[in-house]
Parts: structure tokens; sequence; C-alpha cells
């Protein structure tokens, strides 16, 4: 296959997230009265966002009439720790740097707000800047649409199918798959282990950074 850009997810595949993701989480837990949830329990879970973190620690469900404001109050909360403890994964800049070298283009797409990627990227310490951000409000569907994936696409000039795409959930497999892109699941993601990886629209499944060098 001929790739010309690599473009990933953030949470879980590109940086470790889970300490602040969930040092939110038990923050506003602690302010409720209820009791904390290990940092084990919280890494399976920490790619499916606000929702799937409210549904860990309060069994709170999206159809629950105080699901909105809870939302709000968590993402308040984690405004506040955001980028404190949040740092990229062994390899990935090293890849980031390969990956410029042979002359492809890099891109980050995810579920995460504008108001937290546009600050935390930047502070991540990528030795090569993306060449194209799409967070989970840019277009009017996140993934697991494909709305956010052919976006940034169009923004990087460069076809679906001259893409891979990398990330550590079945939505983001989904979403690449369904959008024309070949997919690349890692396994230091966020991934639980009830999760039926095999059932996931990966075309390929990769355990280290380096690994995905030789798909290029």
């Amino acid at each position: 296959m001929s790739i010309k850009a690599v473009l990933f997810d953030l949470d879980g595949t590109l940086a470790d997230t889970a300490l602040d993701l969930g040092g939110a989480l038990n923050t506003m837990l602690r302010e409720h009265g209820l009791p904390a949830v290990s940092m084990d329990e919280i890494r399976p879970v920490a790619s499916h966002g606000a929702s799937g973190l409210l549904k860990l620690g309060m069994n709170l469900d999206k159809s629950d009439p105080n699901h909105a404001r809870l939302r709000q109050q968590y993402l308040d909360t984690y405004e506040t720790c955001f980028d404190q403890d949040t740092v990229l994964f062994d390899g990935i800049d090293a890849l980031i740097q390969a990956i410029h070298a042979r002359g492809l283009k890099w891109g980050i797409i995810t579920n995460k707000p504008h108001t937290f990627t546009h600050r935390l990227v930047p502070q991540l310490g990528f030795s090569v800047a993306p060449d194209v951000v799409v967070s989970g409000d840019t277009t009017a569907e996140a993934k697991p649409s494909t709305k956010p994936m052919l976006y940034a696409c169009e923004q990087i000039d460069v076809a679906p199918e001259a893409c891979l795409y990398v990330g550590d959930a079945e939505r983001d497999m989904q979403a690449g798959k369904n959008a024309g892109m070949h997919t690349v699941l890692v396994s230091w993601g966020y991934i639980h282990a009830d999760d039926n990886i095999a059932a996931w629209p990966a075309d390929t499944v990769i355990d280290t950074p380096e690994q995905l060098l030789q798909l290029l």
C-alpha cells in the first residue's frame, strides 16, 4: 500500500492521559461523597471519555436526566488538571520523527474537545508539529462517524485510502475503516480485558510504536 499520511487517536494511543482523566474523576467523586476508583479500573475505560468515566464512577447512564449537568461538572474539574501528568507514551516522539523523515504527513483525530486539544497537543513535546488536529467537536459528529476522518483528509489533501489510522478503541477502527483508511490497533492503549478486539475492523495490531514503521 502507498501511504502518504499517518493519523492518530490521542488518548491511549499517542498520550497517556489516564492519570489526569482519572484524577478529575476521583476529585469529582470525593465532592459527591463517593469512593474513589483505582487507576487499574480507570485505564480500560479512559478512551471512552467523560461519559464512560461517569458510568464507571457513578454508574451514570447517558439517559439519566442528570447526565448533562454531571458531565459538564466533570469537564470543569478536568480543566483544572488536564495537563498535569499527561505524557507521550515511550517511543512515540521517535516514531513521529521517523514518519516525518520519510516525507509523510501526520495528524491527530481525537474525540477530546477542542478546548483541551488546542492547549494540550503543543505541550506534549512533539519534535514535529502535527499537520492537522481534529477534535471531537471540530465537525458535526465525532468518531465513530467518518466526518472527522474525511475532514482531516481534506485539510492535508491526502485521500483516505492513502492514510493509516492508528487508535486503541473500537470506534477508532470503525471510523477509519468506514472512511476507507487502513486501520491499526495499538495494544498498549486503553483496552478492557473484556473487549473482543478480534471483532474490531483493524487491519493490523501492533505492540510497540516501532512496529508501525514496518507498515509504511
